[in-house]
């Protein structure tokens, strides 16, 4: 009979808190909690100088008591400060009791973070041996770094220190802890190589992504760079080795052949001689005769052959020459004998010497004592 009665009496005891902690929860839904946490945010770096968070209510009128919780211990103060060595998840919250409203509290924002020891990139396969088309996963490894939830990596493709965009709408996939005390974090990204990519240096970049902290945001931190090599089927210039080639008589043509082909390429040239099947293993063939001659470019991710047909063309400019030149003689020739024909009808005129007779001077013409005047007839 004692036994019910003091199960009965508990019974109320807990229905009366109950209802109790129920009339405290709707008030305070009701309005906001009147106190104010300054700062309402706090970022602090690892081991930096410590910084104090204050609990003050709106209205001290009604206001019974103040105290912080964190690390799971309760503070009867209105200030709160953490220890930036080991700090890293308190859950700081401000508490307070007001008459009428009861209890209701506030959390106080806080992250202290840790920027990594260093960043390291590297890559499943042999970047030195990737090929066209294949797939290389890339690793990007953040040692000792908190939150690591907050943590975003950034891959930055160059090539002579220009930046190129090779890495966009690549996905990134991380290994982050919720545990808020420093871990490391491996994220992981795929790309489908081009030959585009050969001779690419990438690194990656990491990155915190809190609230300012003291008025900036934490720096970021690269890995070094990994240079990726990529082997692809060798091209031939086609524009300094055409097709087909003219050799004109008397006179010797070289054919270059050139390739880009992202590996050391081999290059060599066969041909038919006079003599039988000809092979020359020089970038550049000097031919003197007209046939078919095939380049052919490898390397250890495949081979190209080029055909080049050279034929022969009659060399007709010393025949032009001459024959300018002989035009040039011909029209010299006649413009020299119209000319001599027009210079005596018009500007020459002939004279002959008919009854020569001493005379006496005239008035018209002086002379010396030595002349003497010879009578001249016009001929017409």
């Amino acid at each position: 009979m004692e036994d019910f009665s003091c199960r009965r009496l508990l019974s109320i005891l807990l229905t009366v808190e109950l209802l109790s902690l129920s009339n405290g929860s709707e008030s305070s839904a009701k309005q906001e909690c009147p106190i104010q946490i300054t700062p309402d945010t706090m970022v602090l770096q690892y081991q930096s100088r410590a910084q104090r968070a204050t609990c003050m209510p709106t209205e001290s009128s009604n206001v019974k008591t103040i105290y912080w919780k964190a690390n799971h211990r309760w503070t009867y103060d209105t200030e709160w400060t953490p220890d930036t060595n080991e700090d890293w998840d308190p859950k700081p919250v401000c508490h307070g009791i007001f008459n009428g409203i009861g209890g209701c509290h506030k959390p106080l924002h806080y992250t202290l973070y840790k920027t990594p020891d260093f960043v390291a990139i590297s890559s499943v396969e042999d970047p030195g041996s990737a090929y066209e088309g294949m797939v290389l996963q890339l690793q990007c490894d953040v040692v000792n770094v908190a939150p690591a939830q907050d943590i975003t990596i950034r891959w930055t493709s160059f090539r002579d220190n220009k930046t190129i965009d090779l890495m966009e709408g690549n996905d990134t996939i991380c290994d982050k802890s919720e545990v808020r005390s420093p871990v490391s974090v491996s994220c992981t990204t795929n790309i489908t190589l081009k030959r585009t990519h050969n001779g690419v240096n990438i690194r990656c970049e990491a990155q915190l992504n809190l609230p300012l902290a003291g008025g900036h945001h934490p720096p970021s931190m690269f890995s070094d760079s990994l240079n990726i090599s990529v082997c692809y089927k060798p091209e031939i210039n086609t524009t300094k080795l055409a097709g087909t080639v003219p050799l004109f008589t008397g006179y010797d043509e070289d054919l270059v052949c050139e390739a880009d082909g992202g590996q050391p390429l081999n290059i060599s040239w066969s041909y038919m001689s006079a003599s039988g099947p000809k092979n020359s293993f020089n970038k550049t063939l000097r031919v003197s005769a007209a046939g078919y001659y095939n380049c052919t470019v490898s390397n250890p991710c495949g081979s190209t052959t080029h055909m080049v047909k050279v034929i022969f063309k009659e060399d007709y400019l010393p025949l032009i020459a001459g024959f300018v030149a002989l035009t040039v003689i011909i029209i010299s020739i006649i413009f020299i004998f119209i000319y001599s024909i027009y210079y005596k009808n018009t500007k020459m005129r002939r004279y002959s010497l008919k009854n020569p007779k001493l005379s006496t001077h005239n008035g018209n013409v002086a002379h010396n004592g030595w002349d003497t005047q010879f009578p001249m007839t016009k001929l017409s």
